[in-house]
């Protein structure tokens, strides 16, 4: 009987079962067929919804549960646009942001309401509401960026930071318009919304970080930490819709506030952004195919010549603010196209600025026909022209990102493969296992797909300690694969733990040893010396001993202690590119305590490589304990050691452990030994020559393909 009811459905679709099939479909098929058409899988979707929506074959209608849907998607957007910002490139960018802000604010404006009122013949009210909609855009090819891997790129950022801006004020613009219909614009109006304004932002920078630090420290449970994230997102929005602006700006915002609680290499970052990509955003796209009407071509003139004026005003206005940027700022033409791609396309703030002014009834004809702020050529013109922009702005994006990133790929030659980065983590322990595959992926180069391993050595023949070693080395591998990271399994037999880890070392070429340490545990003296005469004597890889007291991603700051003459060392761009990595997948802020010398090689780099980094001056380790006043709850400490009578050795590192045990203990710390002349009888490296970091400044980004440009011996 059910199946008879499905075969006797009539159009519009209405058995919910059947409308979510047809959704799926598409969403699978639209971008398989058009890759092949080279056509943005974007665009794909937003034809798609207009083919099979109600001014199309009429499969499906617009109704609440699609409205809702894409609702939501277009608020993932706005959230992993704020999520997936670099923080230290924002910052260092923002009067870029602001400039580019202005640029795509005044020129649509200029451009429109010198348009509708010579071209157009609209009134001033109308004029001014049409041109803040061509002031206004959505970051609709966000995801084509995304998926490229180019969302960390300069141009990107400064695009988003001014798409903030431009979309601020126009929603205003749309506010005040409104008003002033309705005859409610005087001084009250402007207090409340400066002040709600205000309340809002405060609320959503400085209150969700909080509220997000203590929710995620505490609970691990993936499934409570993606809804957590999802109800941030939609506070955030209600928030601002609460204040009087658009609910996008709250998304956008809420983003942004949680920026450094979700790394990007983190699992929550991973199942963020694969059902957003998998499911709201899609439902978005559909959705706004769906208000194309491609019969509004027929209909009249006006509706053409509206749809007409009003794509190549928005079009053009974009183009000149994208290149006046491009100038300004002395960027790339693929870099234009960025910013060009993702300021062009009209969708969510111009949709909802259309919908608003045309159900402003500003009076009625003589015949009773309700005269509308925007009427209905507009209208069907606006989707017109949200479907041509989003077009071209497709096409735009998708060109200027492949070109970007081709430059910015790194192919390493199969003669080089023995310098790759290989990370190798030895596990024994079931509670450490997230912590340690996290603390990996914060510190590996991105150009690291596949080396990474994990180490179990059993010694004993039991079949037991054979079953537990597979069971935590599948728990690393599971652990792994929810951030997208391939983990070599390696399980040895060895009845020496020590001698196991230096021969994985050496048969894997391994670059860098992450050791962890028992939450519940100490680090004692008798540890330090084994593993110093066990490993850091016997082999030269650079190597982190970790213990961790709460998720590396809710670290605050992370304060790096570096000893006398550690620029000298052969190791010391080895651990400071891994270092480095930390600020650019987390934000978190590095604190780097050494003496003047030591800084000025850092802030060299720093110069060149912007990182959020803050310089204080100590070069007395005798006096070590003067920095746990300045040590907080939240940091994580990292402490660059050395081998006994080495170089950069202090005969008070010895006294570490007691330290950490008695002062540190509520606080994550991470112990750091680098790559030492002497280890290995073939180190021929001249101590003093300063050349040895000339490699790390030249890196386009720190910590990509560095085994290239150090070749250890």
């Amino acid at each position: 009987m059910v199946l008879l009811n499905i075969f006797e459905t009539t159009l519009p679709l209405t058995n919910p079962v059947l409308k979510f099939l047809v959704i799926l479909i598409i969403i699978l098929s639209a971008p398989i067929i058009l890759n092949k058409f080279k056509i943005p899988h974007i665009l794909g979707l937003i034809i798609a919804g207009a083919v099979i929506g109600p001014n199309g074959f009429n499969l499906l209608l617009r109704d609440s549960s699609i409205i809702l849907s894409g609702t939501a998607g277009l608020l993932y957007i706005m959230f992993l646009a704020g999520l997936e910002m670099d923080l230290a490139e924002f910052k260092k960018n923002s009067g870029k942001s602001l400039v580019f802000g202005l640029y795509t604010f005044i020129i649509p404006m200029t451009l429109g309401i010198f348009a509708s009122i010579f071209i157009l013949n609209f009134s001033i009210l109308t004029s001014v509401l049409l041109a803040s909609m061509f002031a206004s855009h959505t970051l609709i090819v966000y995801p084509i960026l995304s998926k490229l891997g180019v969302t960390k790129n300069r141009a990107v950022n400064i695009a988003v930071g001014g798409t903030m801006i431009t979309d601020t004020l126009a929603l205003l613009v749309l506010a005040v318009i409104v008003g002033m219909a309705h005859g409610e614009v005087n001084s009250d109006f402007w207090t409340k919304l400066s002040i709600s304004i205000i309340v809002f932002g405060l609320i959503v920078m400085f209150l969700f970080p909080i509220i997000g630090r203590y929710f995620l420290k505490r609970y691990e449970d993936s499934v409570s930490q993606y809804i957590f994230v999802l109800v941030m997102v939609f506070l955030g929005a209600v928030l601002a819709e609460f204040a009087g602006i658009e609910a996008i700006i709250g998304a956008f915002l809420a983003g942004l506030a949680l920026n450094r609680l979700i790394p990007s290499t983190s699992s929550l970052m991973n199942r963020i952004e694969f059902v957003g990509n998998a499911v709201f955003i899609p439902f978005f796209l559909i959705g706004v195919g769906m208000l194309v009407d491609y019969r509004a071509f027929f209909k009249d003139f006006e509706t053409i010549k509206v749809a007409a004026v009003m794509t190549i005003i928005a079009t053009s206005a974009k183009f000149i603010a994208a290149w006046l940027a491009q100038k300004s700022f002395k960027f790339s033409i693929d870099e234009r196209r960025l910013i060009f791609g993702l300021s062009n396309a009209q969708a969510a703030a111009t949709l909802a600025a259309v919908l608003v002014g045309y159900n402003v009834i500003l009076g009625e004809t003589a015949s009773g026909e309700p005269i509308r702020l925007l009427s209905d050529s507009i209208l069907n013109g606006t989707i017109i022209m949200i479907l041509i922009t989003c077009t071209i702005a497709s096409f735009v994006a998708q060109k200027g990102g492949k070109n970007i990133s081709l430059q910015e790929s790194t192919t390493v030659d199969n003669e080089n493969a023995d310098n790759m980065e290989r990370i190798l983590i030895p596990i024994n322990n079931n509670e450490t296992i997230d912590e340690m595959i996290s603390l990996s992926s914060i510190l590996k180069s991105k150009e690291n797909k596949k080396g990474l391993y994990a180490l179990n050595i059993i010694n004993n023949d039991s079949l037991e300690s054979d079953n537990h070693a597979k069971k935590i080395l599948d728990k690393a591998v599971v652990s792994a694969s929810a951030i997208d990271i391939q983990l070599n399994k390696i399980l040895r037999y060895d009845i020496n733990t020590t001698n196991g880890i230096i021969g994985v070392i050496k048969e894997q070429s391994i670059t860098d040893l992450i050791l962890g340490l028992h939450i519940n545990k100490g680090i004692s003296e008798s540890f330090l010396g084994k593993l110093t005469e066990g490993i850091l004597l016997k082999c030269n890889t650079t190597t982190f001993v970790y213990k961790p007291i709460q998720p590396i991603s809710t670290i605050k700051r992370h304060v790096v202690i570096v000893p006398l003459k550690a620029e000298k060392e052969i190791g010391f761009p080895f651990w400071l590119s891994k270092i480095w990595n930390i600020p650019k997948n987390t934000g978190a802020k590095l604190v780097f305590y050494a003496n003047e010398i030591t800084l000025a090689f850092i802030k060299k780099i720093q110069l060149k490589h912007p990182i959020e980094a803050e310089f204080k001056i100590f070069d007395d380790w005798n006096d070590f304990l003067i920095i746990s006043r300045d040590i907080r709850i939240d940091d994580n400490i990292l402490i660059v050691l050395s081998r006994v009578n080495k170089l950069s050795y202090h005969e008070n590192m010895i006294n570490i452990p007691t330290y950490l045990n008695k002062y540190f203990q509520s606080n994550s710390f991470i112990l750091i030994y680098p790559m030492q002349h002497g280890i290995n009888d073939n180190d021929e490296i001249d101590l003093n020559n300063p050349s040895l970091i000339e490699p790390i400044e030249k890196l386009d980004e720190i910590g990509k393909n560095i085994l290239k440009l150090f070749r250890r011996k």
